[in-house]
């Protein structure tokens, strides 16, 4: 029901709870990406590490190989909580797309 003043319809207590719904998700999709980018800058600068041990393992002794392990663990579990965050996004898009086609044209 559009009111006087108010051609949208924003009156409209249904609306008004769907655009705050779509705010908070587009909120939660921002912190989720500004998140994803310093965990995979983090990534980047751990696979660097990662890269030196494995060479040093190589051609070193036990504490190399050691150290070689726990930094491909190290790189693993960002290669890991970057996928958790990226499908979280996914999901939140998917939900706040799905609420966008429920707005009148």
């Amino acid at each position: 029901m559009k009111g006087i003043g108010d051609p949208w319809g924003y009156a409209e207590p249904s609306l008004k709870r769907v655009h705050r719904r779509l705010f908070r998700l587009n909120e939660k999709i921002v912190k989720l990406e500004e998140e994803a980018g310093q965990v995979e800058a983090e990534l980047e600068y751990h696979r660097s590490i990662n890269e030196d041990a494995q060479r040093d393992a190589a051609v070193g002794n036990y504490i190399d190989r050691e150290e070689a392990g726990l930094t491909a663990a190290d790189v693993r579990r960002f290669e890991s909580t970057l996928a958790d965050l990226n499908s979280k996004r996914e999901a939140l898009v998917t939900k706040r797309d799905r609420l966008l086609a429920t707005l009148p044209s």
